[in-house]
């Protein structure tokens, strides 16, 4: 199994594929290639705000149950109204100990058929033709997130894919065209925009009580040069192409999605227009390698090309500014920002801070210095967010990094169950996606403005904001 997991890395790893997301062929792409938008298929359907046929019972299946998708798996399987139906991954021990925890999820009463489908890297199409399930969750090295969402809504389930949505431009326009033609969901899984801190920031926007919206900061800044050591099998056994031969944003929606819900960005008030990126040097991942691998090993025979932090810079249709930074090498505490600046005021995570003209009840008298821990119990107090206070107990109890991760499951199964739209569309996985791939073509050109597509097609302008939802 050992040596099938090598070859399918070396098949779906950048250098394998030639995944044309190298320097070379982002210098070469030009802006009209990435901005045009293709033909919409006849009979098309507009997915910003759609509602699906309920689902009294939600038939789920997934496709990679490691370090991401297992938590998935056994989340959903404690979720009411689910029967988890089949799982593919390439590994058998995996699959057979996520469907073991899926069934003592079910207490003997759900999800006691799982069938595995573990023979091979295309497995997971044999499941979605014979299992045919509603909804369908995979969690795989990013290369794949496209294919695997695409013949997902081909074969008539939702999707849910891990971050990032897609890599290329043209990827994203196709999981559009088909989650359209199909009129299947296709949902980015943005856990961050379930936190606590999130959802309340969320709320106060909405409300006003910072004003007019003029800019927000977003990153990922989460030191990961420990994940190399996974050579073979892992998390680092597939990113640490990437990090070598690409130099741009890799991983940008975790603390961007967020922000721009906070904005309303592509729902109505505003959206994304231009990007300029910039990388520093790449020194971290050849240093990490030298230092903890023989020299005549594959990380030190790696040309590595990303640079350690990359930082760019979103202009909106509007003329807001959001600044977006991600650095998973460097040596520094973990942060997504999280700064949302109005014209009355300015709120901030990483600790949770907010700063008001004419300060707030219980905090600072006004804007020259932040309010946080004690001091924001009155904010709390008025300004929660109803979802949180419905199911954030509940989440933190069931984990995942704090209890995002079960509560966006738990809207995941809920809306489908409902009938209702879902919390993040098509559209805003693919905008937000389309940073990484951006990003790469603007610091290839020297930090050159990049013009984002319009993956709505002008329907942005008439889709309704994020509700507060209860």
């Amino acid at each position: 199994m050992k040596s099938n997991r090598r070859d399918f890395i070396r098949k779906t790893s950048i250098a394998g594929m030639g995944l044309a997301m190298a320097q070379g062929w982002a210098s070469s792409l030009s802006n009209k290639s990435l901005i045009d938008a293709p033909t919409p298929s006849l009979g098309a359907t507009y997915m910003g705000g759609f509602s699906a046929p309920k689902l009294d019972t939600v038939r789920c299946a997934f496709i990679g149950v490691g370090a991401r998708g297992s938590g998935h798996a056994h989340q959903i399987a404690s979720i009411e109204g689910t029967e988890v139906v089949a799982i593919s991954d390439l590994y058998e021990d995996n699959a057979q100990r996520s469907a073991d925890k899926c069934k003592e999820n079910g207490k003997g009463t759900r999800h006691q058929k799982i069938k595995l489908y573990t023979k091979g890297e295309n497995d997971w199409k044999k499941m979605l033709k014979r299992e045919k399930p509603d909804a369908v969750f995979v969690s795989t090295p990013w290369e794949l997130h496209a294919p695997m969402a695409i013949e997902a809504m081909k074969s008539g389930a939702h999707v849910f894919v891990e971050v990032p949505l897609a890599l290329t431009i043209e990827e994203m326009w196709e999981i559009v065209d088909t989650s359209e033609k199909t009129q299947k969901h296709c949902m980015m899984m943005e856990n961050v925009n379930y936190g606590r801190e999130e959802l309340l920031y969320l709320n106060m926007c909405r409300q006003g009580v910072i004003g007019e919206l003029l800019h927000g900061e977003a990153s990922y800044i989460h030191e990961l040069r420990s994940q190399m050591n996974e050579v073979d099998r892992g998390t680092g056994s597939w990113r640490t192409p990437h990090y070598a031969h690409r130099n741009g944003n890799l991983y940008p929606t975790h603390g961007l999605g967020p922000v721009a819900q906070y904005m309303n960005l592509a729902r109505g008030e505003d959206n994304f227009k231009f990007i300029n990126s910039f990388s520093s040097p790449a020194k971290g991942r050849q240093l990490y390698a030298a230092k903890n691998f023989p020299a005549d090993h594959k990380w030190n025979q790696l040309d590595y090309k990303g640079g350690d932090i990359n930082t760019s810079i979103v202009k909106t249709t509007l003329g807001r500014t959001i600044m977006v930074q991600w650095d998973e090498t460097s040596p520094r505490p973990y942060t997504r920002h999280n700064l949302i600046q109005g014209t009355k005021g300015t709120m901030q995570g990483f600790p949770t801070r907010i700063a008001l003209e004419g300060g707030f009840e219980g905090g600072p008298k006004d804007h020259h210095s932040f309010g946080e821990g004690e001091q924001l119990a009155k904010i709390y107090e008025k300004y929660e967010h109803p979802l949180y206070l419905r199911l954030g107990e509940l989440s933190r109890k069931m984990g995942g990094h704090g209890g995002m991760d079960f509560m966006m499951l738990y809207r995941i199964v809920e809306c489908l169950r409902n009938g209702q739209p879902l919390d993040q569309n098509v559209y805003e996985g693919c905008y937000w996606s389309a940073v990484g791939t951006l990003s790469e073509v603007s610091v290839a050109q020297n930090g050159a403005p990049q013009e984002f597509p319009d993956f709505t097609r002008g329907n942005w302008k008439t889709t309704a904001p994020l509700d507060i939802i209860g």
